[in-house]
């Protein structure tokens, strides 16, 4: 059958109904990271806001003690950054991904490191982290009085992109910006590792359909770091729907997954900095205009926490904090419209009192005085 169409409108809606953004879901925070396929962790506070804005009366304490309780871990994944992702996915995928890290090391330490064996340096990490937890400074300096002359980071970034490390909570809880003690995955979470067998490539573009397609095949390398997915996508090719951009381009997709209505209405939302949303494709088009990239992605690598409009990009924010204040502050790429302005300003507000809730999960501390101003 002849392959039908999607329009740019058309994809927008089915990704922002596969992440969760047309509408809240009641569901619990570890299978809500499960159906997202990670969220991108490297600051501690983002993954809490990305959940809030797609899960209904999600609280705080419920991605903190996920990460207690070891359902959650932050650790390096795709594109060799920090993602929390469930435990299962962490142990099944992070093998799958290896050369996505040893790509990483090459490209920022192969000069540092050349002429070192790297399987002693490991080998000597690994004996390190047994003895107990480390910081990624103290492990490189430990292993720098061994070898003297060489550089400590580098020698750390070697470890960390050949032995799968946990970075252990506190670190990447709300609030907290300690350094990480990082401890091997598989004694972090004891006994329940040898239960879960290594992923393969193609389940890996299943579940990045699920909850990012439908997609091209350089959407699922942008996403993932990983190459060679043409022959994945002609083994799984029987078992997938093909459809055509509109730039003509080849777009997969699971058959039963989500591809709502074009002009099914899209609420404001408030997406987190560094969101996956915005990082899974090689076309962001889907939900942000070429001509606002710059707005978004910043000189230094920063992702910007973005407003939605109808489903794409129509602004930023940014949360200010003063004494007993907290201000959002939103600044909009084009002309919003009152119904516009107001929706993402209640939006605003809420998340305002989601970030000033205690730790027991109760509405915002009312003695901080909250208020939005636009940029």
């Amino acid at each position: 059958m002849p392959s039908a169409t999607l329009s740019l409108r058309a994809l927008n809606r089915a990704t922002l109904a596969r992440q969760m953004l047309l509408a809240r879901r009641k569901v619990p925070v570890t299978q809500a990271i499960e159906r997202l396929a990670g969220l991108q962790a490297q600051a501690p506070n983002p993954p809490y806001i990305g959940l809030w804005s797609r899960l209904e009366g999600f609280g705080r304490e419920q991605l903190t003690q996920a990460m207690h309780k070891r359902r959650i871990v932050r650790m390096s994944a795709m594109r060799s950054t920090l993602h929390l992702m469930t435990a299962d996915d962490a142990l099944a995928w992070r093998p799958l991904l290896e050369p996505v890290h040893q790509r990483g090391l090459l490209g920022n330490h192969k000069r540092a490191l050349d002429g070192i064996d790297h399987a002693a340096v490991i080998a000597a990490g690994r004996a390190l982290l047994d003895e107990r937890p480390r910081t990624r400074a103290e492990l490189g300096q430990a292993l720098a009085v061994r070898w003297p002359g060489r550089d400590a980071e580098s020698l750390a970034a070697l470890i960390r992109n050949n032995v799968p490390l946990v970075h252990l909570p506190p670190a990447g809880c709300w609030n907290s910006h300690q350094s990480a003690l990082l401890q091997p995955i598989g004694q972090w979470l004891g006994d329940a590792a040898a239960d879960v067998a290594p992923a393969t490539q193609d389940d890996l573009l299943l579940r990045y359909l699920a909850a990012f397609g439908p997609a091209t095949l350089a959407d699922a390398g942008a996403w993932s770091g990983l190459t060679g997915w043409k022959a994945v996508a002609e083994r799984l090719r029987p078992q997938l729907r093909v459809f055509i951009g509109e730039q003509g381009q080849e777009l997969f997709d699971l058959p039963r997954a989500p591809r709502p209505d074009p002009d099914t209405s899209a609420p404001p939302r408030l997406v987190a900095e560094w969101d996956n949303l915005l990082l899974s494709h090689a076309d962001r088009s889907r939900v942000l205009n070429e001509a606002h990239r710059a707005r978004v992605f910043t000189v230094n690598g920063i992702v910007r926490g973005t407003v939605l409009l109808d489903g794409f990009v129509a602004g930023v924010w940014k949360i200010e904090r003063a004494k007993n204040a907290a201000t959002a502050v939103l600044e909009a790429f084009t002309r919003w419209s009152k119904a516009d302005r107001l929706g993402v300003q209640e939006e605003a507000m809420r998340l305002l009192a989601f970030a000033a809730a205690d730790e027991d999960g109760d509405d915002g501390d009312q003695r901080e005085r909250h208020a939005i101003r636009m940029a």
